[in-house]
């Protein structure tokens, strides 16, 4: 175990996964604790200016009329974080709740949020400890995450529930057990902890890399499926796809070429000079779905690296400025979208299985019956796979389409960003079943085609394959 510096250094997603799920113990850079200081003399001349700042000395939301008494400060920082545990539903995955207290911690280390030193460290202790904070899967509306993000933080004050080690203990215990104590929030502490979107962007970050993982698996078994079909490889030549100029289309292509490369199929006439469109798009059909996954890649990475606090603190000029960095329809938009293009591959994939199994246009026995007769082969995996299909198109209807206004009508808006992320993964969730099943079929069919080996690529995807099954 090592210890890892936290600044406020950009961060790629691939760092932030393996800090989140890895063994090291995260620590704050020299430069970290004169920063946050710098944020908290502004705190402490604007309280003592008594210039209305949202959060600091108002109440929240449709109490923002409502001035605090120097006397209820300290006490409504507790009462900020109780107050919005509102979620509901069945808990987030440990990896999403530590990867969002991560990026809580990694957020305070960059400064602008005016938390005090003291709740900070308090927030680092708990990630080092390893506990994942209990969040429930409902609460926000992508908004800001106030109503996930109190429970993200409540346990250093000693409220809430996380996990350790697989088991569920009540915060005050599981501080105890790991000799910490309840931290002592000062003013702007507690909307300062919880006013930013860290559940959205850690749901962001497993989506991206989730989508990343189906995708290229998916991709790999559409080359298998050439090879078992024995289709037409030319659509996949580097002139082709350069002729459009899509950089995705071209990129994917390269990869068939690759996932196909000593295929003896090149070395031979087509059986077809046009195959089905199915046969003949992937490139196309996965350049569209990849430039989606990049533009939901770039929008959850400038969460991640952004400052998304209300108010946000400029020590530079001494000021406290109420923020809507809160809102995040950028990523709802672009997982909306993923979640459209995943439909595309997903009725691809399914026009595969079945025309893999269909005599007239594969010219392999009905099914993928070695035995024929009143084998079913592989034609009742069709049932599944329409399912399948179905469950996709399904969760493809996008969420933020609309939201109820809240909060005196002040909150009218709202992208429903952690709705389109969760829909997202269940997408994802049905692709890779059905991806599977397209895997089986054409393993399958490669195999009855005997048609003297596979591209090095697919003949890869086929070992893997065969090996379990």
């Amino acid at each position: 175990m090592s210890d890892v510096l936290i600044d406020d250094q950009p961060l790629d997603l691939a760092r932030v996964q393996a800090w989140a799920r890895g063994p090291d113990r995260l620590r704050f850079a020299d430069a970290v604790p004169a920063r946050l200081a710098a944020d908290r003399a502004v705190v402490a001349q604007t309280l003592q200016a008594g210039t209305p700042v949202y959060g600091l000395n108002t109440g929240l939301g449709g109490n923002i009329g409502y001035r605090l008494t120097e006397q209820e400060t300290i006490a409504y920082q507790r009462q900020i974080i109780a107050g919005r545990m509102i979620g509901v539903g069945d808990p987030l995955p440990d990896e999403v709740s530590r990867t969002a207290l991560l990026l809580r911690v990694c957020a305070l280390a960059r400064g602008r949020t005016g938390v005090s030193p003291q709740a900070a460290s308090a927030l680092l202790d708990l990630f080092n400890t390893g506990c994942a904070p209990v969040i429930p899967q409902w609460g926000s509306i992508g908004a800001g995450d106030l109503g996930l993000s109190a429970h993200l933080v409540a346990p250093i004050v000693g409220l809430g529930q996380v996990r350790l080690r697989g088991v569920t203990l009540d915060a005050a215990q599981a501080l105890r057990e790991a000799g910490l104590v309840e931290a002592s929030l000062q003013a702007k502490d507690g909307l300062g902890l919880i006013n930013a979107s860290p559940v959205t962007a850690a749901l962001g970050v497993v989506a991206v890399r989730e989508a990343g993982r189906v995708l290229l698996v998916a991709l790999a078994v559409a080359a298998l499926c050439s090879e078992a079909y024995a289709a037409n490889l030319t659509v996949f030549e580097r002139r082709i796809a350069a002729a459009r100029g899509s950089g995705e289309q071209v990129a994917v292509a390269g990869l068939l070429r690759a996932f196909l490369h000593g295929s003896p199929l090149r070395g031979q006439p087509p059986r077809s000079i046009q195959d089905a469109v199915s046969i003949r798009t992937p490139a196309q059909v996965f350049g569209a779905a990849f430039a989606v996954l990049r533009l939901l890649h770039d929008a959850v990475r400038a969460e991640v690296n952004g400052a998304s606090d209300s108010p946000l603190v400029f020590a530079d000029s001494g000021e406290m400025l109420s923020t809507p960095n809160f809102h995040t329809p950028m990523i709802a938009v672009a997982a909306d979208a993923l979640a459209v293009a995943l439909v595309q591959l997903s009725a691809a994939s399914m026009q595969r299985i079945i025309k893999l199994q269909t005599p007239h246009l594969s010219g392999l026995p009905r099914y993928l019956s070695p035995v024929g007769g009143a084998s079913v082969g592989f034609n009742a995996l069709q049932k599944t796979a329409a399912a399948l299909h179905a469950q996709v198109r399904l969760h493809a209807a996008p969420a933020g389409l609309d939201a109820f206004p809240v909060s005196d009508t002040v909150e009218d808006h709202a992208p429903q960003t952690p709705l389109a992320l969760h829909k997202l993964g269940e997408s994802l969730r049905a692709l890779r079943h059905l991806v599977a099943i397209e895997a089986l079929v054409a393993a399958q069919g490669a195999d009855l085609r005997q048609a003297g080996g596979l591209g090095q690529g697919a003949a890869r995807v086929h070992a893997a394959l065969r090996a379990v099954v």
